[in-house]
């Protein structure tokens, strides 16, 4: 039992040091906060010592490999958007003409025959046809100048600037969680089997 102890020992303080100096480096991505000086030296986390160019450098990504004005200008040029209205419109003047016009005015009804609800609804959908394309096109231009004055990659890089220390490690650890934890049970995993190594070398 002794021998086994003494064959794991090593290999079990390893495995606690790897994990324990991974741990402390992920730890040290994020704090200290603030700049601390100890002497000539200055110690901060790498996070919130870059954060600034971190931001900029996530806003170029961002606004030139993920999304840019000009790629939103083409989703709107490409969207079915004019058809989706028009049966949105469709399906609204037929609950209106055979639903909420009854109940409203039973006796009117009673006179109106099919033939004419349906003669008033596509004079109606005509109507809305002709005018429906100039709304949306009004809209779209509207969209495409706001999207003109909007400069995604300086509004991500002010955002993520003005991000408080918290906030920013909050993101971060919430998006790569598994990937640190990784780190840290990898140190554990290497620093074991290079203490076995070492404890079977020994033995040789």
């Amino acid at each position: 039992m002794n021998h086994l102890l003494q064959f794991i020992e090593l290999p079990l303080i390893a495995a606690l040091i790897g994990w324990f100096t991974n741990w402390v480096a992920i730890k040290l991505l994020f704090h200290p906060k603030k700049k601390i000086k100890i002497g000539i030296l200055e110690i901060q986390g790498v996070f919130p010592k870059r954060q600034k160019i971190f931001a900029e450098k996530l806003g170029k990504v961002i606004a030139r490999e993920i999304v840019s004005s000009q790629d939103i200008k083409e989703k709107l040029n490409q969207s079915n958007i004019a058809t989706e209205v028009k049966t949105l419109i469709d399906k609204h003047i037929n609950t209106f003409l055979n639903t909420k016009l009854k109940e409203a005015y039973p006796q009117v009804v009673m006179f109106i025959y099919n033939y004419i609800i349906r003669q008033f609804k596509d004079v109606t959908m005509k109507e809305i046809e002709t005018i429906l394309p100039l709304i949306l096109n009004t809209y779209k231009q509207g969209i495409e100048k706001a999207l003109d004055a909007v400069d995604i990659e300086s509004t991500i890089a002010n955002k993520v600037s003005n991000f408080s220390s918290d906030k920013l490690e909050e993101i971060l650890i919430s998006i790569m969680k598994k990937e640190f934890r990784f780190v840290e049970i990898s140190g554990g995993i290497l620093g074991f089997i290079i203490g076995l190594v070492q404890v079977i070398l020994v033995k040789l």
